[in-house]
């Protein structure tokens, strides 16, 4: 692949309301709801596939549980980023190149994980799946850098709603549809079955246009990793900066932890596999619909900030609800239902006005970088944070605990927001 040496022409910014892509919003929304799918499909291979897949095999719950450090590259792809700012193909385009190169890789690493057997091959198992999280890691920089270039300013609240709710979507994937496969045929046609779904994406980077260029690429290596990170503590300001860092780390912190062995803690539970993909799965899809659906079109109304207060509380609240179902000594189908629903809804709530405020907070002339950045910090619950979930639920003893500690870790995040998005903001477009 060729590197760009020289900067591509510089091009005029997209007048409000339109884009080089289509003149319809529309058209905007399908590739956020694209591009959403294809982002989430490997992450909840991570999330939900992973934990089943070794528990078939019989891996104690803190191996288990450490399986989340193979998420390492979600939490550092601030590093990399701009590297795909000032590597691409001049005639293809800056996004373009790697949309058609990084989705083709993850849908093959995907299927790769099918020939492995956890108990016996962890080496192996390691590799793969830190290859297949950089690639993934990799493309969330490319997808997020082209839905913040494709987005005019005022339909970033509805667009990241679409993206969110597609990336929920995806979930149906290797959270449900795998796990009742996993009930009747071999786990390699599983996981290639689960790869297959990223097609659409690996086509979508052949026949999309380049979004409109905002800005100069970056002249030089240095350059690409520099001007980022300079315009972002120059506009905020130090301490603004460095209080809106601890926020993006703390907000997600509590829920992201108490779905960490979400799949473990219903098989242990009591639940099967295929009741947990035909039930719980579906219940948290379509929870997460309306909540995410619910969190945009409020967001109009409430605006990104007050959403951030109205919503952080409500996904800290319903965390009660997995203390309720650990407390069950025969939970029933509905329960796990309910209970699932309900904490989707809730938690897609405050991921609706997360996400819309992290592209509010990023400049469009920086997308990759800045984006790559604050979603880095997002990811690390998840990864560092999330690995030690097994052993907290051993040492604490037992999951009703461990929940209650995850509402705990909910509250920093809501003490931060009036340093970071004050109910009675000022709006101020990071472009000016």
């Amino acid at each position: 692949m060729a590197v760009s040496s020289a900067p591509a022409p510089f091009q005029e910014p997209t007048p409000p309301g339109k884009t080089p892509l289509d003149r319809h919003s529309a058209m905007r929304m399908i590739l956020c709801a694209v591009l959403g799918f294809s982002s989430g499909l490997p992450l909840f291979v991570f999330l939900n596939l992973l934990p089943a897949w070794a528990d078939a095999y019989h891996l104690n719950i803190k191996t288990i549980g450490l399986l989340a450090l193979l998420q390492i590259p979600y939490a550092a792809k601030w590093a990399w980023s701009p590297l795909l700012d000032w590597a691409y193909l001049d005639k293809v385009g800056r996004r373009r190149t790697w949309l058609m190169i990084l989705p083709f890789i993850v849908m093959g690493l995907i299927a790769a994980l099918g020939v492995i057997n956890p108990a016996t091959q962890m080496s192996t198992l390691v590799v793969i799946g830190l290859l297949l999280s950089f690639a993934s890691a990799s493309l969330d920089i490319v997808i997020d850098a082209y839905r913040r270039e494709l987005l005019p300013d005022q339909e970033l609240g509805l667009g990241s709603t679409i993206h969110v709710n597609a990336y929920k979507l995806a979930a149906l994937v290797p959270g449900s549809l795998a796990l009742i496969l996993a009930d009747h045929i071999p786990w390699l046609w599983v996981y290639v079955i689960t790869a297959l779904f990223m097609l659409p994406c690996v086509l979508l980077g052949w026949f999309v246009k380049e979004p409109q260029l905002r800005s100069l690429p970056p002249r030089g290596l240095q350059q690409a990793f520099t001007e980022p990170l300079r315009e972002f503590f120059g506009r905020q300001g130090v301490k603004a900066a460095l209080l809106i860092l601890l926020f993006i780390f703390f907000y997600k912190l509590g829920d992201s932890l108490a779905t960490a062995l979400a799949t473990k803690f219903y098989l242990d539970m009591g639940y099967t596999k295929t009741q947990i993909g035909a039930v719980a799965k579906v219940a948290a899809l379509w929870g997460g619909v309306v909540g995410g659906f619910i969190g945009g079109f409020a967001m109009i109304k409430l605006s990104i900030n007050r959403a951030l207060w109205v919503f952080g509380v409500a996904q800290t609240i319903v965390l009660l609800l997995f203390v309720w179902l650990s407390m069950q000594a025969n939970p029933s189908t509905a329960a796990l239902g309910i209970v699932v629903a309900g904490e989707a809804f809730g938690v897609s709530l405050g991921t609706a006005a997360f996400v819309a405020y992290i592209a509010k907070t990023t400049n469009p002339l920086y997308t990759a970088a800045q984006l790559a950045l604050l979603t880095s910090l997002a990811a690390i619950p998840r990864t560092v944070v999330n690995s030690s979930a097994g052993a907290l639920i051993e040492s604490l003893g037992g999951y009703t605990p461990f929940f209650w500690l995850c509402i705990a870790l909910c509250i920093p995040g809501l003490l931060l927001l009036p340093f970071v998005a004050p109910w009675h903001e000022k709006t101020v477009s990071p472009a000016q």
